[in-house]
């Protein structure tokens, strides 16, 4: 099975190198030479157009920052869609909007290939070993086939349903990670007002009912003070944003939502659209005048877990 990636960010790179250090046929393409560079030193084969990539592989990732870089490598004249043909396989690994993936669908359906969504959650430092969760929406035989790919990619790995259901639980699950670092940062404030030990409240928080993952990743690096989550503001407005636009194409009122939105927008303001997405609790610490350190905490997370194959869950 011979793969192609496009978009070796600091998601998809990771990605891609996985499969390149699980003995993967790999073919890759980002507007990066530095990053195509990397990946050809390891013996990745480089190609110069999406349509090239496509035409070369059997299956098509991509992992790109927005929708609209998405619709318009696979649209374009010498995009992903005039390189497929039947029984090739486009897996879309953004972030991305389920009727846009569903559209984009269509168009893949009508050159014979199939479309299937599978967004990735679970942090960047878990990327980096293969310890990441993957959903997967669409035709299940075509998941099947292109299991044991992402099996390398990920731990843990879920065949959500129809195509455009694993992007609707990934903006789901981004939400949930947002809300829970917005109301970290309250938290945090009480904690340290109340001259608690910041190390031991982060124990005691970990072991305790209002745990969450997003508290035991990005409350280290906000201790330490470098808020490096390898994620930033713009990507969580983008997020946060697709959540509430399907809330609202589903006639759902919500109560939330608007505010985290309103939230990530002030701290962009404040701190810049590539900050670090954990400076959101940054605007806590300026208000009251504080800020959330202790010591013993690293400045970027690892993922000291073992490298193992993934499985189906």
């Amino acid at each position: 099975m011979k793969i192609g990636f496009i978009g070796l960010g600091n998601v998809g790179g990771k990605l891609a190198s996985s499969l390149i250090r699980n003995k993967f046929d790999l073919t890759v393409r980002d507007q990066d030479k530095n990053l195509t560079k990397s990946f050809e030193d390891q013996g990745a084969k480089v190609v110069k157009s999406p349509k090239e990539l496509a035409e070369e592989v059997d299956v098509i990732i991509t992992c790109l920052p927005s929708p609209s870089i998405c619709s318009e490598v696979m649209e374009r004249e010498d995009g992903i869609l005039n390189g497929l043909s039947e029984n090739k396989i486009w897996l879309e690994m953004s972030t991305t909007d389920e009727a846009e993936v569903k559209r984009i669908g269509k168009k893949v359906i009508e050159k014979k290939a199939i479309p299937l969504d599978g967004p990735v959650s679970g942090g960047c430092h878990r990327a980096a070993t293969g310890n990441i969760a993957i959903f997967v929406g669409g035709d299940r035989k075509s998941f099947e086939k292109i299991l044991p790919a992402l099996t390398v990619m990920g731990r843990k790995v879920l065949h959500t349903g129809g195509l455009g259901s694993a992007s609707v639980l990934k903006v789901i699950t981004n939400y949930l990670a947002s809300v829970h670092l917005v109301a970290l940062g309250e938290a945090w404030t009480v904690a340290k007002k109340s001259n608690l030990d910041l190390a031991k409240a982060y124990k005691g928080i970990a072991v305790s009912s209002g745990n969450s993952f997003v508290h035991e990743t990005e409350s280290q690096v906000i201790l330490n003070g470098s808020y490096n989550i390898n994620f930033t503001m713009d990507l969580v407005l983008k997020d946060t944003g697709l959540f509430d636009d399907l809330a609202k194409k589903l006639n759902a009122p919500l109560e939330i939502s608007p505010k985290i939105v309103e939230i990530f927008k002030d701290g962009q303001k404040k701190y810049g659209s590539r900050a670090w997405s954990s400076m959101i609790v940054k605007r806590m610490e300026d208000l009251n005048n504080i800020d959330f350190r202790a010591n013993g905490f690293p400045d970027e997370l690892i993922d000291n877990e073992p490298e193992v194959k993934g499985f189906e869950i």
